[in-house]
């Protein structure tokens, strides 16, 4: 992977890391199905617009149907459990909860896109995985797990997240990737307004200038310009390693709550961080190649 495509990822998760606050925050105004409709409306707004410049073939015939698939699984259904099942526990449990999507992922990709995941990968995903428990303290008292129904609604979304990277790779191969998802978000929107807008559009009216600017922040950054850009990346890069970045958003995420909220910090933090830095390093480094020795001349 090139490095400005890794340092992309990294800031991309960082601004993704928010999102699970802000649907906290937004519950305070929206149900969980008002959110996904407002915040994939808005995100669509920019397409729209934009979509005569947008440059690249737009996909046809079986490939235009696919877009539209993937929008309706990623953007309504998937979005839909996510938004649900985060709401019903807490943020901590939800970020835990986030370390089996890139795992998912991998494994999807592994199985449809014929994708070999080496074993310096899965050394890294484990030292992600121990990072999470540790940042979380998750043996902790005063850690409590979510219900059951609550995380399997939670991890479900991830199935429907990964057929955006399943369905998104050969899409983005042979189409341009902004009106990939272009096309999937006009997809998702119909449908949203259909299930929701007679109870988003008004709630909407009645939004306070923060809830706009949330939605604003996840409909035009993160969804926008974050899904264009994992498009973009996955076309050159294989899927279970671009994946392995979503680790960096609960680690994001402590941080954040840190210096915005004024939450503490404990020495699990700083564990945590570190392993899952180790993670992130070991499953980016370049395996080193065999040298090969010349053949001893049979001549002489």
């Amino acid at each position: 992977m090139k490095i400005s495509h890794l340092l992309l990822l990294v800031l991309f998760n960082v601004f993704w890391a928010g999102i699970l606050s802000f649907n906290k925050e937004l519950e305070k105004h929206l149900t969980f199905s008002s959110i996904v409709t407002l915040r994939f409306g808005l995100a669509a707004i920019p397409f729209a617009l934009a979509w005569r410049w947008l440059p690249g073939p737009c996909p046809r015939g079986w490939n235009l149907v696919r877009s539209a698939i993937m929008g309706l699984v990623v953007f309504c259904l998937g979005q839909r459990l996510q938004v649900y099942g985060n709401l019903m526990g807490t943020a901590g449990n939800s970020s835990v909860l986030m370390g089996f999507e890139p795992i998912l992922t991998a494994v999807a990709a592994a199985l449809f896109l014929r994708e070999k995941i080496s074993i310096q990968s899965w050394v890294g995903f484990v030292l992600c995985l121990g990072g999470l428990a540790l940042l979380n303290r998750v043996w902790a008292p005063d850690f409590h797990w979510t219900g059951l129904l609550a995380s399997l609604i939670f991890i479900s979304s991830f199935l429907c997240e990964s057929v955006y990277s399943i369905l998104g790779k050969p899409l983005g191969a042979t189409a341009s990737p902004y009106k990939v998802v272009g096309i999937s978000l006009f997809a998702a929107t119909g449908l949203n307004l259909a299930l929701e807008g007679s109870r988003a559009i008004p709630a909407a009216a009645q939004l306070p200038a923060s809830a706009w600017a949330m939605l604003l922040y996840m409909g035009w950054l993160c969804t926008s310009g974050g899904y264009v850009l994992w498009l973009l990346i996955i076309r050159e890069t294989p899927v279970n390693l671009v994946a392995l970045t979503i680790f960096m958003q609960p680690l994001a995420g402590i941080l954040i709550a840190h210096f915005w909220l004024g939450e503490s910090l404990h020495w699990g933090h700083l564990w945590g961080g570190l392993s899952i830095g180790a993670g992130l390093a070991f499953g980016f480094l370049k395996p080193s190649k065999p040298v090969l020795k010349a053949s001893p001349s049979l001549e002489g």
